[in-house]
């Protein structure tokens, strides 16, 4: 998904798509990329949307990346789900945000581990410094999330409250929920998830490590520190 407006990024990404900024010194979703071209992706659909041509360039055909890649153009931004709509794509198949990276080698560990359960979908969690609050925590037991989008979470053991990460796993039952676009607009996957877990379906919470995002301007600079100082 590489569609949103970068909001809290303003005033840099009134010029550049946010996907195309650089964490080490290279594009976050050239990273991404051939992350997923290394886990043995066979196809990556990149969904676009404000400021598009930029990240059309940038992916091109995917030779350069190692994997091919097709477009899709999300008319508006109305959410997550909308978005994994536009994109057109049969499952199996996963859902990455294009302005986040993982630890190397966590996708492919989570594409392992989706593989290797029954259930209909899967979502990443990572442990955060703090407590995980609002629309991001995820509640997970025996490897299953229970509860997600808890505007005030609270559990007798915050070791099963966990951040949740833009990495999902979409089964074909949880495909054809999706469909549905569950809720309201703007429409997104924590919703079509939560009406699984409902629904008695099991939703897998996959432990991650640590994520590197750009949220705000001052970003930019922080996760290029580390590459600036080898120059």
């Amino acid at each position: 998904m590489a569609a949103g407006l970068g909001t809290r990024l303003r005033p840099l990404t009134e010029r550049y798509a946010k996907p195309v900024l650089p964490i080490d010194g290279r594009p976050v979703l050239g990273i991404l990329l051939r992350e997923l071209a290394g886990v043995g992706c066979p196809l990556v659909t990149v969904v676009t949307g404000h400021l598009a041509d930029q990240v059309e360039r940038l992916a091109g055909d995917g030779a350069a990346w190692g994997v091919p890649i097709r477009f899709a153009r999300q008319a508006r931004p109305d959410g997550s789900t909308d978005a994994v709509l536009a994109a057109d794509v049969r499952p199996p198949y996963l859902v990455l945000a294009a302005d986040t990276l993982f630890r190397p080698g966590d996708i492919g560990r989570f594409v392992d581990a989706f593989g290797s359960s029954r259930a209909v979908g899967a979502v990443a969690v990572r442990r955060s410094p703090g407590p995980a609050h609002g629309r991001h925590a995820v509640r997970v037991r025996h490897g299953l999330v229970e509860r997600m989008l808890d505007d005030d979470p609270e559990d007798d053991d915050p070791e099963n409250l966990l951040t949740g990460a833009p990495l999902w796993a979409v089964a074909e039952p949880l495909a054809r929920r999706l469909e549905t676009r569950p809720g309201r607009a703007p429409w997104e996957l924590q919703t079509a998830f939560q009406g699984a877990i409902d629904a008695g379906e099991e939703v897998a919470g996959i432990e991650i490590g640590p994520t590197r995002d750009l949220t705000a301007p001052a970003d930019v600079l922080l996760e290029n520190f580390p590459y600036l100082r080898t120059l």
